[in-house]
């Protein structure tokens, strides 16, 4: 599905996306549960779906693709669970993500799955775990992360408790 998006300014900027939807995800947590059901929903239902797993080739640099993929999809899905914050790859997602956000007017949807968003926002619980240990390595980074943490739990999303 090509979606457009055009500006109100007298010179149009339009946007084609090359993906419908972009999934950022811990893998280890949720790629053969949540995660791996989704995109296979979002599929099937003929929503191109970006996942690292299948659409960067064997050998290729990884996070150029990441970055770029975020850059061309029209909506961004924040699967939070509680190893994201673990991640430095999810972290730096997550930034690119708002920035792409402000930048290029995309759509972020958090999901809360197995985390309560006021412990993903305030950083408490396992992701205050993982700042204690990524704040002494990247201080700089980490405040970044912190930001594009508290941004995109201000955005109404789901919360998934059980399943």
């Amino acid at each position: 599905m090509d979606s457009t998006r055009a500006s109100s300014s007298s010179s149009a900027l339009v946007l084609r996306w090359k993906y419908d939807v972009f999934l950022s995800f811990r893998g280890e947590d949720t790629r053969g549960n949540f995660t791996g059901h989704l995109c296979t929903a979002l599929t099937e239902r003929g929503i191109h779906t970006f996942r690292d797993d299948e659409e960067i080739e064997r050998g290729s640099e990884i996070r150029p693709k990441l970055l770029k993929a975020i850059e061309e999809s029209r909506f961004c899905v924040v699967v939070f669970s509680k190893g994201y914050a673990h991640s430095t790859w999810c972290l730096d997602e997550l930034v690119k993500i708002i920035e792409c956000v402000k930048k290029n007017g995309q759509t972020i949807i958090p999901i809360f799955y197995h985390v309560d968003p006021s412990d993903v926002r305030k950083q408490r619980g396992s992701f205050e775990e993982a700042f204690v240990n990524l704040e002494k390595q990247k201080e700089e980074k980490a405040k970044r992360w912190r930001a594009a943490l508290r941004e995109a739990c201000n955005i109404s999303g789901l919360h998934l408790e059980h399943g």
